[in-house]
């Protein structure tokens, strides 16, 4: 009975840890524009693999209509290429 309570309770410390550790590495869209967004106009792209950096994509999709960036409506454009 011992051995399974230990057990259990590695296995939910190590749960609690990984959750943690995936909420600290959680990007937050504040603190991505990372350039100063006059650098930047709407110019008609839409699409995460016509951006060139995560500040650019928040930009668009930000600013510009029609983006097709943030697929989760979280507000983390191009989680997978720029903004991961």
């Amino acid at each position: 009975m011992k051995k399974l309570l230990l057990v259990a309770a590695v296995v939910a410390l190590g749960w609690y840890g990984n959750q943690y550790y995936q909420d600290s590495q959680a990007v937050q869209p504040d603190r991505l524009l990372e350039a100063d967004s006059s650098n930047f106009i709407c110019d008609g792209r839409e699409h995460c693999s016509q951006m060139t950096s995560c500040a650019e994509a928040i930009f668009f999709i930000r600013n510009c209509p029609n983006t097709k960036m943030d697929g989760d409506h979280d507000g983390v454009p191009c989680e997978s290429q720029w903004c991961g």
